[in-house]
């Protein structure tokens, strides 16, 4: 039987990061995942997408402390992964001005939270970008749904755009994980490969340990669930679901990819963007390719999934002739694609579509989870708050009655862990959505 201070379920970004920065702290950590290797579970199908926009003031701080950790990545970690750095590519973020998001929202909480930003007339638009069409579809639809789909042409257009350069994606996601794992081992931590957690061991109302899949036990006062879409399932096993107003399940979620427009270079000179009134996001991806994603508007249906083990991962052609000519409509010369290029995979989706960073019921028992596919961007600050929030709990702060504020690394802000609670209500101001 091994014994350590923390034993951290799932090996994807918030388990990496939380595994680093707890070992910073001194902590004898495990992380333990079941796949062979770190980063290779959902997080490998995040498409990595760094943005400020979040419907509240929280979402806004936590995004905007994110950028200055994948803007100054290598100092962060303060090692060199012999597997290669991942890459911050800085493309910048277009946030279209339309009735699918409220950006006037948005701009309030950039301003209080100092994120750099312009606003975009729909001339600068076209400057900036020549080949998006700027007319309004909403609501989005399907071609399945509407009878005029390929023959509608709105006579609006949206009203703008706004534009936060600081922002862009990380290129590969699965190796940034990694490197957060090679950093943790630096300062002592341990990575566990290939072993599924399969009983969470408690005596009294304090957590004692786990035991494996291959019968061995190891014990820790400290356990953290971060195991994303199995989320669910470990919080089960733990016995503190009753505890929590706010659940996760998995959900499965399509992300295409499609050739830039002809004569364009989209993945040089493309930007991330988010366009509301056609309910997608897209970004630049590799060999001049656009990575397509739903924003899940009403119109999209949700496929939650009971075993995360089995889903299709396969593109299917409804979704895809949904997405991708939602995307078509915004471009002034594209046309739907012959082949259909792309990848399912699961969300840890919660009640409200905002993350559980917290502790439970269970003493020594955190989570950190319900990242509803949105959620890498944040993973190296997330780590942050939760070293603070295990580190206050365990040395005796009350969280539930006193909760924790972290003070940002980088940009001096104040982060308000109660706004992830368990035990909040489903929060009104959520969109209720996901942007990468």
């Amino acid at each position: 039987m091994s014994k350590y201070d923390v034993i951290i379920i799932g090996a994807g970004i918030m388990g990496a990061a939380t595994a680093y920065e707890l070992a910073k702290k001194g902590y004898k950590v495990v992380v333990i995942e079941k796949n062979a290797q770190a980063g290779t579970g959902s997080t490998a199908g995040s498409c990595a997408i760094v943005r400020a926009h979040y419907s509240t003031y929280q979402g806004v701080a936590m995004a905007y402390e994110g950028f200055f950790y994948w803007l100054n990545w290598e100092d962060y970690l303060g090692v060199k992964d012999p597997e290669g750095m991942a890459r911050y590519m800085n493309c910048g973020s277009i946030l279209l001005k339309t009735k699918g998001h409220n950006y006037r929202k948005v701009l309030e909480h950039f301003r209080a939270a100092g994120v750099k930003h312009e606003e975009w007339t729909l001339e600068q638009l076209r400057e900036n970008m020549p080949l998006y069409n700027h007319k309004a579809w909403w609501p989005p639809s399907r071609p399945e749904d509407t009878p005029d789909y390929w023959d509608r042409e709105p006579t609006d257009t949206i009203d703008g755009a706004v534009f936060t350069p600081e922002s862009g994606y990380v290129d590969r996601p699965d190796l940034a994980t990694r490197n957060m794992i090679h950093a943790a081992k630096a300062h002592g931590a341990e990575l566990m490969t290939g072993r599924r957690v399969v009983q969470i061991h408690r005596e009294g109302n304090r957590v004692q340990g786990v035991s494996l899949d291959n019968a061995e036990r190891i014990d820790a006062p400290i356990v953290v669930n971060a195991a994303g879409p199995h989320s669910f399932i470990i919080n089960r096993m733990a016995g503190i679901e009753e505890g929590m107003r706010i659940k996760t399940r998995a959900l499965r979620h399509e992300v295409h990819h499609v050739p830039s427009p002809p004569g364009f270079n989209f993945e040089h000179d493309g930007y991330h963007t988010s366009d509301g009134d056609n309910g997608i996001y897209f970004r630049p991806c590799v060999n001049n390719t656009i990575l397509v994603g739903s924003e899940d508007p009403k119109c999209d249906p949700q496929e939650w999934i009971e075993n995360p083990d089995v889903f299709n991962r396969e593109v299917t052609d409804a979704q895809w002739a949904a997405q991708v000519s939602r995307l078509v409509r915004r471009f002034t010369n594209m046309s739907m694609p012959e082949k259909k290029m792309g990848f399912a995979e699961l969300y840890d989706v919660s009640d409200d579509w905002i993350p559980i960073y917290d502790k439970s019921d269970l003493d020594g028992f955190y989570l950190c989870i319900g990242t509803s596919g949105n959620q890498f961007k944040n993973g190296p600050v997330v780590g942050y708050c939760m070293s603070e929030l295990i580190d206050r709990c365990e040395k005796g702060q009350d969280h539930d009655a006193d909760p924790v504020i972290v003070k940002a690394v980088y940009t001096g802000l104040e982060l308000n862990m109660q706004q992830y609670s368990r035990r909040r209500e489903i929060n009104p101001e959520s969109s209720f959505s996901v942007n990468g």
